[in-house]
């Protein structure tokens, strides 16, 4: 399927992209390409395929969540810039 320079402008629109000359020229063939690419898959029987969700063989390998003590405030504290006993102290960021 080849994709008219129209239907390339019109994509780059969508995507906010201002394209020169050469590149709408450069992506008219290459979208075409990958276009080309995606009906020849079209082609192909996969009737007895078993649907996939990663083409690879993986295991979550996280480990256990489990809930452990709380840190100890003045070691955390310890490690701050500023603090006042309970909270760390940082630069203000929203004006009133």
């Amino acid at each position: 399927m080849a994709l008219s320079r129209k239907e390339v402008i019109y994509i780059a629109g969508l995507a906010r992209l201002k394209l020169s000359e050469e590149e709408i020229e450069r992506y008219t063939r290459q979208l075409s390409d990958i276009l080309g690419y995606v009906e020849q898959l079209q082609e192909l029987d996969v009737e007895n395929v078993a649907p996939m969700s990663h083409v690879l063989d993986i295991v979550n390998v996280m480990r256990e969540d489990k809930a452990l003590p709380p840190l100890d405030r003045e070691v955390v504290l310890a490690n701050a810039a500023e603090h006042d006993g309970r909270h760390f102290k940082v630069p203000r960021v929203i004006k009133e």
